[in-house]
């Protein structure tokens, strides 16, 4: 398994911190490489990362044993203010994804660049 990060700032406000980042997967995804996403994306948190889109444009497959732990992670990502985001789902990992019972649980958009401007448009003041 191959993955990669990326951060770009964005007009933070608010109290929510503006910094998102981006993990770009790749490959096939066993339920361990899943478990070590789910752990890296702990450790953001734990470092204040509270924004996260996980891109799945470039995967081929997942274990739906290892959809759970995202689940997990995105449940306390929420608890501390902050949110995961899903993008480049193809029907197939959606189909993968909805029998592992994540169903209704993450946003997913078509490109991470949707995901990544769906963190400022929740933060954008109401005119």
């Amino acid at each position: 398994m191959n993955w990669a990060s990326e951060s770009r700032q964005s007009i933070p406000a608010g109290a929510v911190s503006g910094r998102v980042e981006t993990l770009c997967l790749e490959g096939e995804l066993s339920e361990q490489e899943l478990l070590q996403v789910s752990e890296d994306l702990l450790r953001r948190l734990q470092r204040g990362l509270r924004q996260a889109v996980v891109d799945f444009s470039e995967v081929g497959h997942v274990d739906y044993r290892g959809v759970k732990a995202l689940v997990a992670r995105v449940e306390g990502y929420r608890r501390a203010g902050g949110d995961i985001k899903l993008s480049g789902l193809s029907p197939y990992l959606a189909a993968i994804f909805r029998a592992a019972g994540a169903h209704g649980a993450f946003e997913v958009y078509p490109h991470m660049n949707d995901a990544r401007a769906a963190f400022a448009l929740s933060r954008a003041p109401f005119v």
